[in-house]
């Protein structure tokens, strides 16, 4: 497979060297040149393996890895000791709703699929004479995610930036914790959208470049802007269907509807490149919290980044620049890309054609605000049982409003993307359940429901803070040179 950039100059032959880059040299996001459709055997939807999926799939788009290779190391990623339950994730119906709960990893959120295997891709595609940098930028679940999936790798170095005041007390505990020996988790004064501008501009900038050649060291990225992070994540789409199909909730074939709170804009944009790919899936639900530009931009055609940031109560989608919307519209309207992210970079803003906009009519935004997203959880749980973090909230109520607005009977997939126990003031408040601080309450809610805490949660405030640095946005490149550079030697 050979990939091109969504700005049109950076092409490349294989998907090695798509994963090693991370980010063009033009500044767009790699795509591979054509989406092939998916054939899954019959005796794989009958056997219902997850592995079995994620090798089909992967493979359909990665398709210069060796094969015997790469089952090998889907085998090491999703295996038993990395996913607490068979076949990594869950579908529970809840409400005439399919809720496919991806937090049942690692650090209890869907990053753990990608970045399970996103190491591996990164190990075999280096030179073995050269080092690896991977900076990434966090709102709250990569960052963890990533630590973790690289931590201890050899010749390899992962540099994490998060908002020091813009994830939740236990994401950002998760992350001060994180040990290694190869591990960085820095703290910046700013939110997620300034961390990821700069290390998009860190990726192109000629003296790091330069520097880090001098040191033998490449750089790469384990947010979702990696199409080696964006590939895996469509796996579960396809999964999560076929085990619908085996309880016989659903007819192979049958069409259904999509449900994914988001941000970044990668999440759902799996679950469209699965569509793309023969999952027969009609609407996609966008849900978005106050930081609701995606909810503007799919009600209007216009993607207005100048407005005021909000600290939600679901941070890991308080975000104003969504970075993988750009590959869809390079899918969608490539000739004019360019120009809406020429006009995004200048003005903070861009109007899509109209063409375009009737092109992305499967797309429905919708949003909410705190208040609705307590409201939720308090209801899921007092009506049906079911206990579900914030951005699950999020993503419900926009179901709720998407099925008041539409006569529309198809069956809903809805993505759970974190576990509860990582939000614990705000489930607190939901339930009114109070503590002396976030530990505590998490202690109260496991008394009060009696639902297990995740393992990698468990007495979390006993360990040993090991990463405490925080720096303004501004001195981002300069920690970069100063860590990478220290580590040349070791």
């Amino acid at each position: 497979m050979k990939y091109i950039s969504t700005r049109g100059k950076d092409k490349l032959s294989s998907s090695f060297e798509a994963i090693v880059k991370g980010i063009a040299s033009d500044g767009g996001l790699f795509m591979p040149e054509k989406f092939n459709k998916v054939n899954l055997s019959q005796d794989i939807k009958d056997r219902m393996d997850y592995r079995d999926f994620a090798e089909v799939i992967i493979s359909t788009i990665f398709d210069d890895i060796d094969k015997k290779i790469l089952r090998e190391i889907i085998d090491k990623a999703y295996s038993k000791e990395n996913f607490s339950v068979d076949n990594a994730l869950k579908v529970e119906e809840v409400n005439s709703l399919y809720i496919m709960e991806l937090f049942h990893g690692r650090t209890s959120a869907f990053k753990d699929f990608a970045l399970s295997i996103l190491p591996y891709f990164i190990l075999l595609a280096k030179d073995k004479d050269k080092k690896i940098g991977i900076l990434t930028a966090t709102s709250g679940d990569t960052g963890k995610a990533a630590l973790e999936g690289f931590k201890n790798l050899k010749d390899t170095f992962i540099i994490v930036f998060y908002p020091t005041d813009g994830v939740s007390p236990i994401q950002k505990y998760q992350m001060l914790t994180q040990e290694g020996t190869n591990v960085y988790a820095i703290g910046i004064k700013g939110n997620f959208d300034q961390a990821q501008s700069a290390l998009k501009d860190a990726f192109n900038d000629k003296e790091l470049r330069d520097f880090l050649e001098l040191k033998n060291i490449l750089l790469s990225s384990a947010n979702s802007i990696n199409i080696g992070r964006l590939v895996p994540q469509i796996v579960y789409y396809f999964y999560a269907y076929y085990d619908l199909v085996k309880k016989s909730k659903i007819k192979d074939g049958e069409e259904i509807n999509v449900a994914v709170p988001t941000g970044n804009f990668g999440n759902i944009l799996a679950a469209y490149l699965a569509k793309v790919m023969g999952l027969n899936i009609g609407n996609f639900i966008v849900a978005s919290n106050k930081n609701n530009v995606l909810t503007d931009f799919f009600n209007s055609g216009i993607y207005n980044a100048n407005r005021e940031f909000y600290k939600t109560n679901s941070p890991s989608m308080d975000i104003l620049i969504s970075s993988n919307l750009e590959r869809l519209l390079y899918l969608k309207a490539p000739e004019e890309l360019n120009s809406y992210m020429e006009s995004l970079k200048n003005n903070g803003t861009y109007k899509i054609s109209d063409e375009c906009r009737k092109s992305l009519k499967e797309f429905k935004g919708y949003y909410a605000e705190d208040d609705e997203a307590l409201e939720i959880i308090k209801k899921y749980y007092k009506n049906f049982d079911y206990l579900c973090d914030t951005h699950t909230a999020v993503c419900l109520k926009a179901v709720e409003d998407y099925l008041k607005e539409n006569d529309d009977n198809r069956k809903i997939l809805l993505a759970s993307t974190a576990s509860f126990y990582k939000f614990p003031a705000s489930i607190g408040k939901a339930l009114n359940i109070s503590g002396s601080d976030d530990f505590n309450i998490i202690e109260n809610i496991n008394k009060i429901t009696n639902i297990p805490i995740p393992e990698n949660l468990k007495n979390l405030d006993k360990k040993e803070i090991l990463q405490n640095i925080v720096i303004d946005k501004e001195y981002i490149k300069k920690e970069i040179m100063k860590i990478l550079g220290d580590n040349d030697e070791n």
